[in-house]
């Protein structure tokens, strides 16, 4: 402690230098704090995922529908405990722009197979008995400023029409990067209003497997239920199911990987370059230093330790302020709904800006340790 004066004496010599390294450390980690939660709303699906939950959807595509009929065999499948089902919906909110993911569901079911998802009981209740009921996420509900109680209109697309909702409830999610923003409403409700040739099928049903089930065997004994009929089913978990989705977007994680290590080179190259020139022109000093009786092993040290305090003062700023952007919610408007910094991320990323910052110092400290306190003073 008691060479902290020297220390932070040693920093504010260049201020302006000092800030600016700070700085680019603050930048760097703000664009890691961003590529982290970029990376957890797509994978948000697989992470969230249930192990002992398989989706069961129409083995030639899954916009292709189910009849209604194959949830009763489903259901008798050993090593199954539950089934609840649902359809996509597709459509607007008043403006194309305004888009969210629609469920129709089966009301009776989905609460114990969807235990994440947290709904007030009276509004529950409330959304059983109004056939026109629907609940929403409280992100989609903050973003369009719904209250319970408000009607709710959507221009259907696969089900075409002008459609109307009351909003009976909101829910939300017992983890931090739950799916906010999805619009539940009741399969029969849709059953009765879609056109003839749509009704009695489902989108896709879920099922959760009763304890030490194997999920490949039960997987597999329900798709051989329906080998060689006119709905062959593809049955998969939840994590194989939601990855496929990220997949359509390409590599995204070796694209992060390859942005987050341009940058943190281009750091590692500014930081040592500025902690060099520190020491070249503190040559004098430091001969003093050791002149007074200092060992190479404090000199060392203390170069060391200004560099880590720089990065770990600029990291920190970063990653605050990428997670106070992540805490205003979705900014992508409803692309990316789980826009979330995890807790070990923010801890990964200060632990990356220290170690950064650990190398960038590693050859002026150790330029500095190796210090002749004669050729020094001669260069003085």
């Amino acid at each position: 402690m008691k060479f902290l004066p020297l220390l932070f004496a040693n920093l504010l010599r260049r201020k302006l230098r000092t800030a600016l390294t700070m700085g680019s450390f603050a930048v760097a980690l703000f664009l890691l704090g961003l590529l982290l939660a970029v990376r957890g709303a797509f994978n948000q699906g697989v992470e969230v995922a249930q192990a002992d939950r398989l989706i069961i959807t129409n083995k030639t595509s899954l916009i292709q529908p189910l009849p209604f009929a194959t949830r009763h065999k489903v259901a008798r499948t050993p090593g199954i405990r539950a089934v609840t089902f649902a359809n996509w919906f597709g459509g607007v909110y008043k403006d194309p722009k305004n888009f969210f993911a629609q469920f129709a569901i089966d009301v009776e079911s989905w609460q114990p197979i969807y235990t994440e998802f947290v709904v007030p009981e009276d509004q529950w209740q409330a959304f059983l008995a109004d056939r026109q009921g629907a609940i929403a996420g409280k992100a989609t509900a903050d973003r369009y400023g719904w209250k319970v109680g408000d009607r709710i209109p959507i221009l259907g697309a696969g089900y075409p029409g002008d459609w109307e909702f009351n909003l009976r409830g909101i829910y939300t999610g017992r983890r931090p990067n739950d799916d906010l923003t999805q619009f539940w409403f009741q399969w029969k409700y849709l059953n009765e209003q879609a056109p003839e040739y749509a009704r009695d099928y489902i989108g896709w049903m879920v099922v959760r497997l009763e304890k030490g089930a194997s999920p490949v065997e039960v997987a597999r004994a329900v798709d051989d239920v329906f080998a060689n009929s006119a709905f062959e089913t593809r049955t998969q978990s939840e994590s194989a199911f939601m990855q496929g989705f990220v997949t359509q977007f390409g590599n995204i994680q070796l694209l992060m990987l390859a942005i987050g290590a341009v940058v943190f080179f281009t750091l590692l190259l500014v930081t040592g370059n500025t902690m060099a020139m520190s020491v070249r022109e503190r040559t004098g000093e430091l001969a003093v230093l050791k002149t007074v009786g200092f060992g190479d092993g404090f000199v060392l040290g203390l170069v060391l330790v200004e560099t880590l305090v720089v990065a770990a003062i600029g990291g920190g700023l970063g990653l605050f302020a990428a997670t106070f952007l992540s805490r205003m919610g979705d900014p992508t408007g409803g692309l990316l709904p789980g826009f979330h910094i995890p807790g070990a991320g923010l801890a990964a990323g200060f632990g990356l800006a220290l170690v950064v910052g650990l190398v960038a110092g590693l050859v002026p400290a150790w330029s500095a340790g190796r210090l002749k306190v004669v050729e020094a003073l001669r260069r003085v």
